[in-house]
């Protein structure tokens, strides 16, 4: 396997250029929340001699070739496997209180959509697993096979925002009475079937399903609800946030608690803004970033790309 040729960080430059700042402390600590294959670790721990990175991951294959690629780096690579919501467990684990420096880059990794027997990528026929974790928890299978017509309906609709949600709960369902549906190659053909013609010109049938299949899962969204405060929390003064979101679902969660951090909790109609009401943190970019047209036509995993920053300014009093 070529890591080099299936793993390019997205936004590479753009992400140091927003940590930086925040690094070059002596003991500086970055929390690489979603570690997968160490790209954007490696390249940190290149540019920043004094750096130690805690690096998270809940899958344990990306671990392994992480930790293999990192290895040159000693001590200052610090491993853990854990889902990104156990960040401060993981930090504290490791010695630290606070940190320098937090990056996610969300959602499903190279690895996991090139190798077809993990199940993730629906232009692929591979067993229905999409378990980020491989060693625990329910698979996509299990969800096709034990989850009603109206789960179904339901979860389409809201992890894949599937306008055609009710048409494949029930295709499905139809389906499955015949025969378990067991491999990515026989979802896409239900699905496939089921789709007008005219639908099927808008690209694949099949994208929004796996999208929601794969969240429900790994309970991505519920895991980023309570990874992105927590990350918050450990990110001392002067510190800095960098989150790459891939997708309106996860963007969403990230912007909303990114503008609560920066934005005052003094009570309306207040005269004065007090000390202990003043932000937290301070928007480092204005909305979301995207990649460069240059990158995107390079690297396609970073046509969809959504960045988000903050700094902390203080913390409570």
């Amino acid at each position: 396997m070529d890591i080099e040729r299936i793993h390019t960080p997205v936004m590479l430059e753009r992400t140091i250029e927003l940590l930086a700042p925040a690094l070059e402390a002596e003991g500086a600590v970055l929390v690489d929340a979603t570690l997968g294959m160490g790209g954007h670790s490696r390249a940190f721990l290149e540019r920043f001699p004094k750096l130690t990175v805690v690096g998270l991951d809940r899958d344990t294959d990306a671990l392994a070739i992480a930790r293999e690629r990192l290895a040159p780096f000693g001590d200052r690579a610090r491993l853990v496997h854990t889902v990104y919501d156990g960040i401060a467990e993981a930090v504290r684990s490791e010695g630290y209180d606070e940190v320098r420096g937090v990056l996610f880059d969300l959602g499903v990794s190279s690895l996991q959509l090139d190798r077809a027997e993990r199940g993730f990528a629906y232009s692929k026929d591979a067993p229905l697993d999409m378990r980020m974790d491989s060693t625990r928890g329910r698979t996509a299978a299990d969800v096709i096979a034990e989850s009603s017509e109206e789960e179904l309906r339901r979860l389409f609709f809201e992890f894949g925002e599937e306008k055609l949600a009710p048409r494949y709960a029930r295709a499905i369902v139809q389906a499955r009475a015949d025969a378990p549906i067991t491999r990515s190659g026989q979802l896409v053909d239900i699905i496939t079937k089921a789709t007008p013609v005219a639908v099927q010109r808008q690209g694949h049938p099949a994208k929004r399903v796996f999208q929601a299949l794969r969240i429900e899962v790994n309970e991505e969204l519920a895991v980023l609800e309570r990874a992105i405060p927590a990350a918050l929390d450990l990110v001392a003064v002067e510190g800095r946030i960098v989150v790459l979101a891939y997708q309106s679902l996860e963007d969403r969660i990230v912007k909303r608690a990114l503008q609560a951090a920066a934005s005052s909790t003094a009570p309306a109609g207040l005269p004065m803004e007090l000390p202990e009401h003043r932000p937290q943190f301070r928007l480092l970019v204005r909305g979301a970033e995207l990649a460069s047209d240059a990158e995107q036509a390079e690297n396609p995993r970073a046509k969809p790309v959504r960045l988000r920053a903050a700094v902390r300014v203080r913390r409570p009093s």
